[in-house]
């Protein structure tokens, strides 16, 4: 069995064709993730296009679009990776990179709210699906394809090249956002500009095509379907029979759960923080996070093939461990050197939200539809978004919620909600942007400033703090694709790696800006939100310690 026999000599080389065929499958993969990185770094541009509403309504509908397509992915997982084990590797994930495309490409033409009304928002969803669904199907596919082509004791360095693909495809996204953003503007990128990422996909979606066209299948496939043992039913045999089905677990939880939330906080949160938090401008944001990403892409090879020297286990739980130890420091330490004006207010200007505990609750919110209308959260929410720490303090049941900034107190209200029950009634949103307004201006007199300074910005030592959040990212990425390859027989590799990655990564880590704005709005500190990456981590290293078994040694031919 894959999952525990040791792999012996096999013959299988690597030839001139086979590492270009791996370096192209790398690079279609590369075209994948820029398609669907696009729309989660156009969101609010894309909201004034689709969506109606006022502005905060319209951008909560396109975070549900963005949602969409991490919800999906596991999904896609089971689709594709059915096939994939059914009728080949090759064919599969050419597929799927043929609806990405294309998916991306129809976003660019698109006719938005105010032309086709209300099917301009439902046919941007679907298609936010369908590229769900094709990346779900995407990764596994790849992986897979390129491991049954690699050498036995080389697997982690060429799978480390598809793992390079995810934060390349990000890079590229940002890449060309900022270049045509820099080309036009605002007013005229809003109208009209931020449709050319989209439309540029095509020309890379005809070079992925053309690429795969010419590749051939793996030769683990090509074997085992030729010697007649190909399952027929990868699904069950993956997931409903307890000797399969055991391994995906500990996959899941002992190895993708604490992958999956490092990776998001030192990429997607990381940029959160910045823009969301720091206040830092999506410009300055974009280039910081864009140059640690090119410095440190090279170490998801290096930890790749270091891997094939000392196992993928040790460098994944110790990437997750060291994680986990940090997150505080280095968050604090960009808030330090990204905002020091905002470090001084949380030190010097404590802020108090006096209330009823029964009416604060817990704002998790998946699908960015649900809006919490109790005086504690509206107060919460407020402060939260402007950045604002704060602490609780307990009153009488019944009791409206107020806000006390130094010796002064803002009342906050109970608001009522519209019919359909997806946001407040008219008059509440007066009272919200009324009460938006005094904070506000109370915020600032102490000392909270309501964006960045960008003189008092240390670049150098943002650009090197994000780069250790990004190697971190390389540690536990750079080896998990062969790992979980190496897990699994070869008959169901496809289903069986698929599923758990995107659990991991489309839930886990997908959801984790929503999770973490709940758990800082809930206790009113800005750093607050690190507890769910740092918990997850440890639970993994624990996990992954006690029941994950070293891989690299395993036999990847092996069917059963």
């Amino acid at each position: 069995m894959a999952a525990g026999g040791k792999s012996t000599p096999s013959g299988v080389g690597i030839t001139k064709e086979e590492r270009k065929v791996i370096f192209a499958s790398s690079l279609g993969t590369v075209f994948e993730w820029y398609d669907f990185y696009l729309y989660g770094s156009l969101a609010t541009v894309i909201a004034k296009q689709f969506f109606i509403g006022d502005p905060t309504t319209s951008f909560i509908f396109a975070l549900l679009a963005f949602a969409a397509g991490f919800i999906v992915r596991p999904f896609g997982a089971l689709v594709f990776g059915r096939l994939g084990d059914m009728i080949g590797r090759k064919y599969t994930f050419l597929v799927t990179i043929m609806i990405m495309g294309g998916s991306t490409f129809i976003v660019g033409l698109l006719p938005g709210y105010a032309s086709i009304g209300i099917v301009a928002p439902v046919v941007l969803v679907t298609l936010r699906i369908l590229q769900g669904l094709a990346l779900g199907g995407e990764y596994g596919g790849a992986a897979t394809y390129v491991a049954e082509h690699a050498p036995d004791g080389r697997r982690g360095f060429f799978t480390s090249w598809i793992q390079t693909t995810a934060t390349l495809g990000l890079f590229l996204s940002l890449l060309v956002i900022t270049g045509v953003r820099a080309g036009m503007d605002t007013a005229a990128f809003d109208a009209w500009g931020w449709r050319i990422p989209f439309l540029v996909s095509v020309l890379l979606l005809a070079v992925s095509v053309w690429i795969r066209m010419s590749m051939s299948e793996s030769p683990a496939f090509a074997r085992m379907k030729a010697e007649g043992r190909t399952s027929k039913a990868p699904l069950s045999e993956a997931f409903l029979t307890w000797k399969n089905g055991k391994i995906a677990l500990v996959a899941l939880l002992g190895v993708v759960m604490g992958q999956a939330v490092v990776w998001y906080t030192g990429q997607f949160y990381a940029l959160f923080f910045l823009t969301k938090t720091l206040k830092i401008d999506d410009a300055t944001a974009n280039i910081l996070i864009a140059i640690a990403l090119a410095l440190a892409t090279p170490f998801f090879i290096f930890f790749g093939s270091l891997s094939d020297r000392i196992g993928r286990k040790t460098i994944i739980m110790a990437g997750c461990l060291v994680a986990a130890l940090t997150y505080f420091p280095i968050f604090k330490g960009l808030t330090h050197y990204g905002n020091p004006a905002l470090e001084t207010a949380l030190n010097n200007s404590p802020v108090v939200v006096v209330a009823d505990p029964a009416s604060c609750h817990f704002q998790f919110n998946a699908t960015g539809t649900k809006k919490f209308p109790s005086s504690c959260d509206i107060a919460t929410a407020q402060l939260t978004a402007a950045s604002v720490s704060y602490t609780r303090q307990d009153a009488p049941a019944g009791t409206i919620a107020s806000v006390k900034v130094g010796d002064k107190v803002y009342p906050s209200f109970n608001a009522t909600m519209t019919a359909d029950g997806l946001n407040f009634d008219q008059a509440s949103k007066d009272r919200e942007a009324a009460l938006k307004k005094d904070l506000g201006a109370a915020i600032k007199a102490a000392g909270y400033p309501a964006k960045s300074d960008p003189t008092q910005i240390n670049r150098p030592m943002i650009v090197l703090l994000l780069f250790v959040l990004v190697l971190y990212v390389t540690m536990v990425y750079g080896p998990v694709a062969a790992m979980l390859v190496e897990m699994f027989p070869t008959r169901i590799r496809y289903t069986s790696m698929s599923l758990p990655y995107h659990i991991g990564n489309g839930w886990f880590g997908g959801l984790l800006p929503t999770t973490a704005f709940a758990l800082v709005a809930a206790n009113g500190n800005i750093y607050y939100g690190l507890w769910y990456p740092i918990v997850i981590a440890l639970a993994t290293v624990v996990i992954g310690t006690l029941f994950v078994r070293e891989t690299k040694d395993n036999n990847i031919y092996a069917a059963d």
